[in-house]
């Protein structure tokens, strides 16, 4: 998908759920003196939507991370080669 269909698509989310919250913000208000509890959890609503609707308009673009295809090991160095050794176990 191209920068601008993801911008659009996460523009269209973000509207869609704005033009929800507003909707719940106004049951809120019609509802308040005829259905005090359903305007309640319409104003809830409507003070929870801005935060989910940022979370669901940023989410889109990100991967995750994936392990690589191959592994290539690292050569492992030994600490003292075999000469070192032989040496200091004469020593002693």
């Amino acid at each position: 998908m191209g920068l601008d269909e993801d911008v659009r698509g996460r523009q269209r989310r973000y509207v869609i759920s704005m033009s929800i919250r507003t909707l719940s913000v106004l049951a809120t208000v019609v509802l308040w003196n005829v259905e005090r509890h359903v305007a309640i959890v319409t104003l809830i609503a409507g003070a929870l939507l801005p935060y989910v609707a940022v979370v669901i308009a940023n989410a889109g673009r990100e991967s995750t991370p994936s392990l690589p295809s191959h592994f290539i090991p690292s050569p492992v160095h030994p600490a003292l080669d075999a000469g070192n050794l032989k040496k200091s176990s004469d020593q002693s």
